[in-house]
């Protein structure tokens, strides 16, 4: 996938090691990787589950210290 077809989002919501992330257009495929880039560091969040028609439930596949609402993500 190129870089200009990637999708954003945005976190709407963190417990623990779960984050559900707001999507404007279509939903990541379940078990799909997303990414977060916490300065220079790369956080990976897997699909677990599709919660509304724009929101993803993913998992966390690290420290999820310090995520804020509104973060962005890369699918």
């Amino acid at each position: 996938m190129k870089p200009s077809e990637q999708k954003t989002g945005s976190i709407i919501q963190v417990i623990g090691v779960v984050v559900d992330v707001e999507f404007a257009g279509d939903l990541p495929p379940i078990y799909n990787a997303l990414e977060i880039d916490r300065d220079g560091k790369k956080l990976v969040l897997e699909v677990a589950q599709h919660t509304s028609p724009h929101v993803v439930r993913a998992i966390a596949m690290g420290s999820t210290d310090g995520l804020q609402r509104g973060d962005r993500v890369t699918d």
